[in-house]
């Protein structure tokens, strides 16, 4: 989900209403994390393979993609949750959900 993660970061900034970031226009920002996930490279048995799908594991930006998708994702089930008597706790990207 490379499109839908830059979508999220892009949600995320203009949630925030930001303008720029560093010095960086949001615009500059966006067309970044594009390039980076979409060229992404890795070496496995000598062999070079681009990866098309998804985000490198353990780059900052795959994090960053991963707490802004949650951050919207959360807001629309956790009042359902915790109306139903529920329980839920996320850390980072990782979820634990109890419903009755």
């Amino acid at each position: 989900p490379q499109t839908e993660g830059v979508l999220a970061i892009k949600k995320m900034l203009d949630y925030l209403e930001l303008k720029q970031i560093g010095g960086l226009k949001i615009e500059t920002i966006i067309r970044l994390s594009r390039f980076v996930m979409r060229n992404n490279y890795f070496l496995y048995e000598g062999q070079y393979y681009h990866q098309i799908r998804g985000g490198a594991m353990g780059s900052p930006l795959t994090l960053t993609i991963a707490n802004c998708y949650m951050f919207f994702f959360e807001r629309n089930i956790v009042k359902q949750i915790t109306n139903a008597g529920g329980l839920y706790l996320r850390y980072i990207d990782d979820m634990f959900i109890i419903i009755n």
